[in-house]
């Protein structure tokens, strides 16, 4: 298929990216590159355009001939959210509205979505079952629940087959080393710790250890980002015009803040120093995800589903990329 990956640079959506090429199709990215990055993007494939920009967005889709789109450009950082809503509510929204607009009057109508754990907002029960209810709790949660409920309306009215995939915690790197993360700043915990081992910073610093989990820390559901990436391709595949598909993407197995901590010391050999700050508002004790939908439905299952398999390929990555995208290591 022609496929086009909005957010096609930034982290989960260039691994997607190549996981779509590699498999055969032949892949178009377009991103505006605020958060993305241009060496992470396919080598003579990226489309430089504002999601906003619908009249650009139809002229690629039809110039390209465009058959399904995988959209991953948003904003993400829960709490940034809180503090300035109207960016993700232009982006998240707005702005998906653009690309869905773009679509219809391309011929367009198939899309996997990039969601979100963050829809159901607190939840009840763990593990979390797609049949939770969704009750954001910040900003970028409710943004990605109005969007899948606009690709529910439009595969009603308008025939729109699309897959809403909520992930948990993206984590990892490419095996190959070549991709990884790379945010400014850098939110995601693994980085963070590992960011300690290559003394970039003094210490990794443990927000609340008094939660009811077995260490006091709270535990979250980390998923390979190779493993996303390989549960949207399935997900592409599986689409029916006029109705939509909701999936949970996560191993199944939480790991509390210590536990991440202890995985990156023996990673790297290094003692990477910790210290306690006070909870964060709004972080609840445990998150982990019930994918057996995505596993049954979709043929889905983590290749990496330890913490540890995870870290070590975040470690390669950092390792040779200190610097992220902007320096390479010169022992690489």
């Amino acid at each position: 298929m022609n496929i086009l990956v909005t957010g096609g640079a930034g982290y989960v959506g260039s691994h997607a990216a190549r996981w779509l090429a590699r498999a055969g199709h032949d892949v178009w990215v377009y991103d505006n590159l605020s958060v993305g990055h241009r060496a992470a993007a396919l080598p003579g494939r990226l489309i430089e355009g504002e999601l906003a920009d619908e009249a650009k967005l139809r002229a690629a889709l039809k110039e390209h001939s465009i058959e399904a789109v995988m959209h991953f450009a948003a904003f993400a950082l829960v709490g940034e959210s809180v503090t300035d809503p109207a960016k993700y509510y232009r982006n998240n929204i707005t702005a998906t509205l653009s690309l869905l607009e773009a679509m219809r009057s391309a011929g367009v109508a198939k899309l996997v979505f990039s969601s979100t754990t963050a829809t159901y907002g607190a939840p009840k029960q763990i593990p979390i079952t797609e049949d939770e209810p969704q009750l954001p709790i910040n900003p970028y949660g409710f943004s990605k629940l109005v969007v899948e409920r606009a690709l529910a309306d439009y595969a009603h009215a308008y025939g729109l087959g699309y897959a809403a995939l909520r992930y948990f915690n993206a984590a990892g790197a490419s095996p190959d080393g070549d991709l990884g993360e790379d945010h400014t700043p850098e939110s995601h915990l693994i980085p963070i710790v590992l960011q300690v081992a290559l003394g970039q910073r003094q210490q990794i610093t443990v927000f609340g250890n008094d939660y009811a989990t077995p260490d006091g820390t709270c535990i979250r559901d980390y998923v390979h980002v190779d493993d996303l990436a390989q549960a949207h391709l399935l997900a592409l595949e599986k689409l029916v015009l006029g109705k939509g598909l909701h999936f949970n993407l996560g191993t199944g197995r939480g790991y509390s803040v210590r536990q991440v901590i202890d995985a990156c010391r023996k990673a790297t050999g290094h003692a990477i120093p910790e210290t306690l700050g006070p909870r964060r508002p709004g972080d609840p004790p445990e998150l982990v995800a019930d994918s057996s939908r995505a596993q049954k439905q979709l043929g889905w299952k983590p290749k990496y589903p330890d913490i540890e398999s995870i870290v070590a390929t975040a470690w390669k990555w950092h390792q040779s990329h200190p610097q992220g995208y902007g320096k390479r290591s010169s022992q690489e």
